[in-house]
């Protein structure tokens, strides 16, 4: 779902939403799943039926054309001269999503200083690596300071998805792919973004925390400690693990995967809380 958005539909919604639907989509590779998959999308862009370029025995005539798609950084679009020439931003990719999917909430609740709402926080749950092993104690820590929570694994149903997230206030997840969905919440709300040990600054920044601030959503990041991860069982303290984590990096990808990106995290409640607050805090502003 990460590389559907950064790869194809940011790229194509910057390449063609100034065309208000008046614009021929031609796809090779097609697949019709994924065309399924993003027909709300692909619709909202265009007002005629998808070709599938490499099958049309057609001739069709067109007054002009573009090969390939503007691409920006994962999850941004950022101004450009001729990349982004009319100055569009993830807001308005977001706003685009949300007509395409007919979402219903632009903003988050408004608190107020006495909370007269209970603020709708959705915890992504993972069921591969990264996983969330205190996942209740956490859920339960949060209705206990004021949040309604729904827990729910992301799925292969967009739609029914987005509706989920765009229903919510707070999105609390562990770093990976389940994150792009902050691109369905209101804008203004928050993101809470739980980063597994391996001095994973610059990826939980770049794919997630910046693109987050670039949505005007609120943003909240959580490091967790070498107590906090079951590195712990596996590495001794005096592994470069611990004591020199960069070296991971060194190691490139293969070994990110191996080690960072297999990893599961239990979070010490009384050192998060503090972290939720402030997640509520912000929707208090």
């Amino acid at each position: 779902f990460f590389h559907d958005n950064t790869d194809v539909m940011i790229p194509l919604f910057l390449s063609t939403a100034h065309f208000a639907g008046e614009v021929q989509l031609l796809i090779t590779n097609y697949k019709p799943w994924w065309v399924a998959k993003f027909a709300p999308l692909l619709k909202k862009l265009s007002n005629y039926e998808v070709i599938n370029f490499e099958k049309e025995e057609e001739v069709h005539c067109f007054p002009g054309g573009q090969l390939g798609l503007y691409r920006d950084r994962d999850l941004i679009i950022g101004p450009h001269p001729t990349r982004n020439p009319r100055n569009l931003t993830m807001v308005d990719y977001n706003r685009f999503l949300r007509r395409a999917f007919g979402l219903p909430r632009d903003a988050p609740a408004v608190l107020g200083e006495k909370m007269a709402v209970r603020p709708k926080m959705l915890m992504i749950e993972r069921k591969g690596t990264r996983k969330l092993l205190n996942l209740r104690a956490v859920q339960a820590l949060c209705e206990e300071l004021g949040f309604e929570v729904t827990v729910a694994e992301a799925g292969a149903d967009v739609r029914a998805f987005a509706e989920t997230v765009n229903a919510a206030d707070v999105l609390l997840a562990v770093h990976g792919a389940g994150l792009t969905n902050q691109i369905f919440l209101p804008t203004g709300a928050v993101l809470v973004q739980i980063v597994p040990w391996g001095k994973m600054d610059w990826m939980a920044t770049n794919f997630y925390g910046q693109p987050a601030r670039d949505m005007q959503l609120r943003y909240v990041e959580y490091y967790v400690s070498e107590e906090e991860t079951t590195l712990k069982d596996k590495y001794s303290r005096d592994h470069y693990v611990f004591k020199n984590p960069m070296q991971i990096h060194a190691g490139g990808w293969p070994a990110l995967a191996e080690i960072v990106m297999k990893q599961d995290v239990m979070v010490n409640v009384t050192r998060f809380k503090p972290f939720l607050l402030k997640a509520l805090d912000q929707l208090q502003d």
